[in-house]
């Protein structure tokens, strides 16, 4: 038998795989088609201060080994989700959930924090900053390790539970974002974000996004997500929720080696619905063939 429970800040988790934030809305979908039960948590729909339609369509294209993306933060905003997504996660989910929290203002990081983190049922506040500073003419928050460290900084003041800040890939020097997060206090890393992509269509000689550029996810980001938790594993010494092109238990135990403690997946959802659920049935034998009886032990082993 396998062990595959893993600790993410305290936070107890009965396998490493979760579905990222975007490719799972709040469950219900997917509860249709199996127990989530079997996850180790879900990060749910990014949250955002008030309810956002997101951009124009088409927001959706395909990628040779991949997709881009650029919904734009759609979501009902973080009343909504207190007061009628939670409760009905909590019945379909009975471990800790992962609220995955967007913003524009410092203030707005905060506040959704703040009160995201006062539901008993969200584990884990995974903070993206990879959402434009409107304060600064647009430039990421995680685009600069002074401005990552002050949105950090931000929510920890207002929160007890564990904060995750997600990372863009989009930056010269991921390990020195990640530096800024956790001397910040930042109880961990969760990376990557998509990669800044686009497609243009031949037909029209227009960009295929009405947003021009969109987010690269799938296979096609997975080697610059192993590299990227490597290089974060080594920098910090917080755990890290590796991301970024996971579609198999190999792939998921590929990125533990280069040091993540519990690995999200993103597109594969969105290809087959099943895929978290296969992983987690697969992760025995491939830690098997691994030599582990501790599914945790792989986390940065490829270092040692």
């Amino acid at each position: 038998m396998v062990n595959l429970s893993v600790s993410l800040a305290g936070v107890e988790l009965k396998n490493p795989i979760i579905p990222a934030s975007g490719t799972f809305g709040y469950g219900r979908e997917f509860a249709g088609l199996y127990d989530l039960n079997v996850l180790g948590s879900f990060s749910f729909k990014g949250t955002t201060g008030e309810a956002r339609l997101g951009n124009p369509q088409p927001r959706i294209a395909e990628a040779p080994a991949g997709m881009l993306n650029a919904v734009g933060l759609q979501n009902p905003g973080v009343d909504a989700v207190i007061a009628e997504e939670i409760p009905n996660m909590a019945k379909l989910f009975r471990g800790p959930l992962i609220a995955n929290v967007g913003g524009f203002t410092l203030d707005e990081y905060a506040e959704n924090c703040r009160r995201l983190g006062e539901c008993d049922q969200v584990g884990i506040l995974e903070v993206n900053i990879s959402c434009p500073n409107v304060h600064c003419g647009g430039k990421n928050f995680g685009s600069d390790p002074r401005s990552a460290a002050e949105v950090t900084s931000a929510v920890k003041a207002v929160t007890d539970k564990p904060v995750f800040m997600k990372l863009s890939p989009n930056v010269t020097d991921i390990a020195e974002i990640a530096r800024a997060c956790a001397d910040a206090g930042a109880d961990g890393i969760c990376l990557i974000n998509t990669l800044l992509g686009m497609r243009i269509d031949l037909k029209s000689k227009r960009p295929l996004l009405a947003n021009r550029t969109g987010g690269l996810s799938g296979p096609a980001v997975f080697p610059v997500a192993v590299r990227m938790v490597w290089d974060v594993y080594e920098a910090v010494d917080i755990p890290v929720i590796g991301c970024g092109g996971v579609a198999s238990a190999e792939d998921a135990c590929e990125l533990m080696l280069a040091g993540a403690s519990a690995v999200e997946v993103g597109a594969a959802n969105l290809r087959d619905p099943y895929a978290c659920k296969k992983i987690v049935e697969n992760l025995p034998a491939v830690c098997g063939r691994l030599g582990v009886e501790n599914i945790s032990d792989l986390t940065g082993a490829a270092h040692r």
